[in-house]
């Protein structure tokens, strides 16, 4: 069965101190929190807040979308990755601004660095593992993409290079084994540009209107681009590039602010309530209907209307998480689920691209169940064994042992690439010359 090609992240399937799926499919170090005022905490006087399960399960949501549309079963499940986009803008940036109430400032190299803890292991892993199985499993063609692929996956810039070498997003999933790691580059260029632009438009009393008036300014201006660019038979370029797609970590980022925040905060919590359960049953009817590229107006603003959805019913779980709504979407399975969003994302396409139908011996139900057994057994050794030691700082992932650690890593990693022999050109295709000579009489 030919799998059509996305992602996280997420992540993602996308925040330095909450988890989150592809960072959100990523997530950091800690619990997400509600940041800004509006939420009870002025700005100039931020608070730790109370971990925000809703959020966790959103993430759970996300993911669940996006592994039933790698396995056919959700036309629309790529649109999982736009609602983890929203939450990584809209984690990073009330850590950001809370780091400005706190500190009067915001130390970018220190942000840089928890944003690496938290997501180069686990990338680092499935990227080598991923490597080795190609080479062990894979066919020729998907080994020769893998290794080529893999320098750019690593310097977070693959979705450049696929737009660069004209990969047609919709239909060459097949061949690409971190496809899905476009969505895991979208958000590290962002965490790049964005606790800069916080750091100077965040200080002072109007401070986070400017944030939110700058993250609106931006999102429109991705808009207009997405709506230049998408118009083309190939829309590779509108959805994996980083300026078209970042109006939703953008949506996401200004519902963090004070401006919404307080204004979220003020709605009685039945209208709140109502208003969320309405938008999440929107996000899942889009995903169930929307038929990937061939949906009509995705290009054209529908894809903006699903992350201003997504920004608002973010923002409302957020203000009232312990309405119906909130308690349904952060229900111990969502959130257990969304615990594991960032690793299920980052390893669930390696695992059905390497299984195919005809390795399995089995299609259908089955082979989806298995699948996806298969990716969250995956997932949760890498949270535990990978992901959480480094996170919670175990003594040999801290001072000069993390480094030596990062050190070795780095260069096992480089060696395994540059060891695996490249598939000769043509390599387990059919040479037609020579079938012809064999029939001929």
């Amino acid at each position: 069965m030919a799998h059509q090609r996305l992602a996280a992240a997420p992540d993602s399937p996308a925040a330095p101190d909450s988890p989150v799926g592809p960072d959100s499919p990523e997530g950091p170090d800690r619990p997400a929190r509600l940041p800004g005022p509006g939420g009870g905490t002025p700005a100039s006087t931020p608070a730790r807040r109370a971990h925000l399960a809703p959020l966790d399960g959103l993430r759970g949501l996300a993911v669940a979308a996006v592994l039933l549309f790698h396995a056919g079963r959700l036309r629309g499940g790529f649109l999982g990755v736009d609602l983890f986009f929203v939450l990584s803008g809209f984690l990073i940036t009330g850590l950001l601004l809370d780091e400005i109430g706190r500190h009067g400032r915001i130390r970018p190299v220190a942000f840089w660095g928890r944003r690496a803890r938290r997501l180069l292991p686990a990338l680092l892993v499935m990227g080598v593992a991923g490597l080795l199985l190609a080479h062990a499993f894979g066919t020729p063609t998907q080994l020769a993409f893998a290794l080529d692929d893999a320098p750019w996956a690593a310097a977070q810039a693959v979705n450049w290079h696929f737009i660069a070498e004209q990969v047609g997003y919709w239909n060459a999933a097949d061949t690409r084994l971190y496809s899905h790691l476009w969505s895991i580059a979208v958000e590290w260029q962002f965490y790049v540009v964005w606790p800069l632009l916080v750091a100077l438009a965040g200080r002072g009393r109007a401070g986070q209107r400017r944030v939110a008036g700058l993250a609106v300014a931006g999102a429109v201006v991705s808009l207009v681009l997405m709506l230049h660019l998408g118009q083309t038979v190939d829309t590779t370029r509108a959805y994996e590039g980083t300026d078209t797609r970042a109006f939703a970590l953008l949506l996401g980022a200004a519902a963090a602010t004070a401006p919404v925040s307080s204004l979220t905060g003020r709605l009685p919590r039945a209208v709140s309530d109502t208003l969320s359960a309405l938008l999440l049953c929107g996000l899942v009817v889009s995903w169930a209907l929307t038929d990937g590229q061939h949906a009509p107006g995705l290009f054209r603003g529908g894809m903006f209307l699903h992350s201003l959805g997504a920004a608002v019913l973010v923002a409302l779980l957020a203000a009232a998480p312990r309405g119906r709504t909130g308690r349904l979407v952060g229900g111990t399975a969502p959130v257990r689920l969304g615990e594991l969003s960032y690793s299920l994302y980052l390893w669930h396409w390696p695992v059905y691209l390497l299984l195919p139908a005809s390795v399995l011996g089995f299609g259908g139900w089955l082979r989806t169940a298995v699948l996806i057994g298969l990716s969250l057994t995956a997932a949760a050794l890498s949270k535990h064994l990978v992901e959480d030691p480094v996170r919670f700082r175990a003594r040999w992932a801290t001072g000069r042992r993390g480094v030596a650690a990062l050190a070795v890593a780095a260069v096992v990693a480089t060696g395994v690439w540059a060891v695996i022999p490249r598939p000769h050109p043509g390599a387990g295709t059919v040479d037609v010359d020579r079938l012809n000579r064999l029939m001929a009489p």
